[in-house]
């Protein structure tokens, strides 16, 4: 039997060697590039059972108020709930909404819902994660019970008093204060004819005039005050017939009162309709 030559052995030998280096090495920067991905993907933070918001406490908070106090116009609803379903479709990931009404009897706001945005599955990588499974947790556990709520705080009846300043107080106190609310970005949507009405202190035309100093000059001025915590504030303002007021001068109040109460103000945007 015929021997090959020693050096053609050899270089066979040292190209097999060769190949399985570089195939160790290939492997290895495989791994590697496996390890780094796994590495620098951002974790989910560890979330509350019950809200759905991280512990540490949510990045945002987005509360939103609707005056039942008075029954919106029908043009008016149907903005307001094309508003809020824009609103719940882009609030981003571990943001906190809680959507309230007016507790008339109670001088104060009460939720309807209040969780944290799980996300919606958009961005997710199939390696790390399951988009599609995500998506139906956000429509079961978040868009549709909101957008439930947002149905109910829709319908109001007509009420004898209008406690706005107590609610959004109440709000300030519940929601933009403490230490895990500290580091979230604010936010108080407010649906109404922000027409404050209390023993305290009272908008309608018969009670006085809508400046502010005298606002101060009333009980309702310290009763009321409140520290919004730099909240952005938005108005989407509910035009009425009755009564007749001047919409500048009520719009000019809010403004102050917004800034009085360490809030930034955002915008108020009228809505379409009157009653």
């Amino acid at each position: 039997m015929a021997r090959l030559p020693l050096r053609k052995t050899s270089a066979r030998l040292g190209g097999a060697a060769l190949g399985g280096i570089l195939l160790i090495l290939l492997s290895l920067l495989a791994l590697g590039a496996l390890g780094a991905f796994w590495y620098f993907t951002p974790r989910p933070p560890v979330l509350d059972a019950g809200t759905g918001c991280p512990v540490s406490g949510p990045d945002g908070i987005t509360v939103v108020l609707v005056d039942t106090s008075d029954e919106l116009p029908a043009p008016a609803k149907r903005e307001a709930r094309t508003i809020l379903d824009d609103l719940i479709t882009t609030l981003p990931s571990y943001y906190r909404l809680d959507i309230r009404v007016l507790d008339i009897a109670g001088a104060k706001s009460r939720s309807l819902f209040s969780k944290c945005n799980p996300g919606d599955g958009t961005g997710l990588s199939d390696w790390t994660s399951n988009p599609r499974i995500a998506r139906m947790k956000w429509l079961e556990s978040f868009r549709k019970p909101a957008n439930d709520a947002v149905d109910y705080s829709l319908s109001g009846e007509k009420a004898k008093n209008s406690p706005i300043m107590a609610a959004i107080q109440d709000i300030a106190i519940e929601r933009f204060s403490g230490a895990t609310a500290e580091r979230a970005k604010k936010r108080l949507v407010i649906i109404s004819d922000m027409l404050e009405y209390t023993r305290e202190y009272s908008q309608y035309p018969r009670a006085g005039d809508l400046s502010y100093q005298r606002f101060r000059q009333s009980p309702g001025y310290l009763k009321y005050r409140t520290d919004l915590q730099g909240a952005r504030v938005t108005i989407d303002y509910v035009q009425r017939v009755e009564p007749k007021i001047d919409n500048k001068k009520h719009a000019d109040f809010w403004h102050e009162w917004v800034l009085d109460n360490r809030g930034v103000w955002d915008a108020i945007h009228r809505l379409q309709g009157a009653n």
